[in-house]
């Protein structure tokens, strides 16, 4: 007989876990007394619950493994929720455990109480609490297997004090049987014959590729299907590193930040033979205009995903790598010339730049880790860095992007980042941020401090919140309110811009100041010719974080765009 702390341990070593991101409170510290001395089992504690949670998606997302977190009741559980919610959007595999008060105690409001089950059940892939010491090892089994089959999201098992320390058996499962849960493990072949054969009659054929692709791992399996076809290929931002970035048939990503030749071949394709994507109204614009000449084919490990946001023509429910393995041995060279040269005209004569800009620009910035780091985990924050990011980094080899992209989640960067070092140690890791969604969890720089990761920090500075900033510019007169980050209450009501940056008080924080505080490295940059000596400049200090603070101009917009409500037609270039 073992208490059920001590199983814990065991399920966890049983599942291959080797880095806990976890945080201390009363209804947790004696599942941290069972973890104190085990040395194969690194327990890591952050600043803040949020910020362990989205350290703990980092690491899922760039090893393929499982994450798990561990956080006491109450406001350490409920901390978790907008990390759970990020995860579950953008299928990241997630264990987290959460204390509990005891059995005897839930619903009389006790000490730290909340009802963590009930507040996730809609925004994870299941969430349970452990009433009998018995189950404990069949729901842990059960919790990992969820989180990683099928379409893969974060679980919740809630752990009451009493069932921690409650005495039982010390058996954990080897095998896993659910009535009510079977993921699909193969591909239909009638629905596959269908599809193809509705490819072989297109004229102006399209691939789509989402997120669930880089998920399966069939980044060589869709490259390889788009050179024996010659097809054309488009990504979400999800989606992108599917096929190599600089490969002749990626048009870029499509949706609301796409790129013009992405977005008019979307609109303007025959068959759109989709893989792997959720069709958020991110990517689809106005529903009713999305791919309006196109027959539709959807490949989706959920069946809940197809038809839901856009009706498809022909559904095949399976795992991407899966379904495209299959497909390689059917499919052969399209005649597709006209429709390929006509793309290829589009993305010539319409490339995503920002040459309209002078100095320091986010592109020059990115495409600089583009040509001098080999393989770079990059995680970004959200807003124009994020979409910044999405158009001109290109994922090569191991390297991957990292990006809250169905919550949009500000505050993910930073501590994402530091779960991909932990989990990569060899490999560079950088985040870029903006200036305001690096101060929801600046406070992981102590973190990173404290377990020595070299981190690179790209903070693109422009004074604002600037995505939303762009739209108060473009779509509501240039009423900036409450994105100005300068403001102080001394600066009016009726704060403008047409004064100039020269009425302006001084940016709180300073950045280099800020790091330094943590022992980290900061350096600040105005210029083009500083990029290069910043960035060698944190890879000599290899003990920690360095923030790259770079102050780029605030009327920098992010282009292509289109407006709410519109579809992808109804592009603005500049």
């Amino acid at each position: 007989m073992v208490k059920g702390t001590e199983l814990f341990v065991k399920a966890l070593r049983e599942e291959g876990v080797d880095t806990l991101f976890a945080y201390p409170g009363g209804q947790a510290i004696d599942l941290f007394d069972a973890l104190y001395g085990q040395e194969d089992i690194e327990l890591i504690i952050p600043r803040h619950e949020q910020a362990l949670i989205h350290a703990a998606d980092g690491y899922a997302r760039s090893t393929g493994k499982t994450g798990v977190c561990l956080v006491t009741s109450g406001p350490g559980a409920s901390n978790l929720v907008t990390g759970i919610a990020t995860a579950n959007y953008d299928s990241v595999p997630l264990v987290c455990f959460t204390g509990q008060v005891p059995l005897g105690l839930l619903g009389n409001d006790a000490f730290q109480e909340v009802d963590i089950v009930g507040i996730t059940n809609s925004i994870c892939k299941y969430s349970v609490t452990v009433r009998k010491r018995e189950d404990l090892g069949r729901i842990i089994k059960e919790a990992f297997y969820i989180a990683r089959t099928g379409r893969p999201g974060p679980v919740v098992v809630d752990l009451p004090k009493d069932i921690q320390n409650g005495l039982g058996s010390d058996e954990y499962p080897k095998e896993v049987s659910m009535r009510g849960y079977k993921p699909s493990e193969g591909v239909h072949a009638g629905q596959l014959k269908k599809a193809l054969a509705e490819l072989k009659k297109a004229k102006k054929p399209l691939f789509l590729a989402g997120g669930g692709v880089n998920i399966s791992g069939a980044n060589e399996s869709m490259t390889k299907l788009v050179d024996i076809t010659g097809i054309p290929v488009v990504t979400t931002i999800m989606g992108k590193g599917a096929v190599p970035c600089r490969h002749e048939l990626y048009l870029g990503n499509i949706g609301i930040h796409g790129s013009y030749a992405a977005d008019r071949a979307v609109n303007e394709c025959d068959v759109l033979f989709s893989i792997g994507t959720r069709f958020n109204d991110r990517i689809t614009g106005k529903i009713s205009e999305f791919a309006p000449n196109a027959k539709i084919i959807h490949i989706d490990i959920d069946p809940a995903s197809i038809s839901k946001n856009i009706v498809v023509d022909i559904p095949i429910v399976a795992d991407a790598k899966l379904a495209i393995n299959a497909m390689l041995g059917h499919v052969t060279p399209m005649k597709t010339g006209r429709w390929t040269e006509q793309v290829l005209e589009w993305k010539k004569a319409h490339p995503v730049n920002m040459d309209k800009y002078e100095g320091l620009t986010p592109e020059k910035i990115i495409r600089y880790i583009n040509e001098n780091f080999d393989s770079p985990i990059v995680a970004t924050d959200v807003g124009q860095n994020q979409l910044w990011v999405t158009q001109y980094f290109e994922p090569q080899g191991n390297g991957k992007l990292l990006t809250s992209g169905g919550l949009g989640t500000m505050g993910y960067g930073l501590p994402a980042a530091i779960g991909a070092k932990l989990a990569n140690p060899s490999q560079t890791v950088i985040t870029i941020s903006g200036d305001g969604g690096i101060q929801m969890n600046i406070q992981e720089l102590a973190t990173a401090m404290v377990y020595g990761l070299q981190v690179i920090i790209v903070v693109l500075n422009n004074g604002y919140l600037g995505n939303v900033r762009q739209w108060q510019e473009i779509f509501y007169g240039k009423r900036y309110s409450g994105t100005c980050l300068k403001y102080r209450r001394s600066c009016g009501r009726n704060c403008g811009k047409e004064g100039g940056d020269a009425k302006c008080p001084p940016y709180i924080p300073d950045f280099i100041k800020l790091a330094e505080s943590y022992d980290a490295h900061g350096i600040r940059i105005f210029k083009e010719d500083g990029i290069k000596k910043a960035f060698d400049y944190a890879l000599e200090f290899k003990d920690g974080p360095t923030i790259i603070e770079c102050i780029i101009d605030s009327d920098a917009n992010v282009f292509p765009m289109i407006p709410a409500g519109k579809g992808l037609a109804d592009m603005i270039m500049f």
